[in-house]
């Protein structure tokens, strides 16, 4: 096998454990306990398929519409939220979304002085 092909295949697999790090954070890919193998299979099955729904939709908002000023692009965390945000009672919809762009407005500020410090302490 060719150094090359190896190198390709090392990468690929940090993707994918990157993957499955976000699927149990974002879908509760890790929430299930195995009794039966069709239970465990459907249930992977359901997350996966969220998973893949929240990243396509985030890649989608980011891709159509640039990161307004100020505010990062949408995450699959922030979507995650939304999403969830529908079924929520308390609340409604606009005030969602004016805490959905505060809070991305919080972090795109957050990561601007990160990134201005560390410049700082460059050599």
């Amino acid at each position: 096998m060719a150094l090359s092909e190896l190198v390709r295949v090392a990468g690929r697999r940090w993707t994918i454990e990157e993957t499955f790090r976000a699927s149990k954070g974002l879908t509760g890919l890790d929430e299930h306990q195995v009794r039966r193998w069709t239970s465990w299979h459907r249930r992977v099955t359901l997350a996966m398929l969220a998973h893949a729904f929240i990243a396509v939709t985030a890649a989608t908002e980011r891709r159509e519409r640039a990161a307004l000023n100020g505010l990062i692009a949408l995450t699959g965390n922030e979507v995650q939220h939304l999403f969830a945000a529908l079924s929520s009672p308390f609340h409604d919809l606009a005030h969602r979304l004016r805490w959905s762009h505060w809070r991305r407005r919080h972090q795109a500020r957050a990561q601007t002085c990160h990134y201005r410090r560390h410049a700082i302490f460059q050599p």
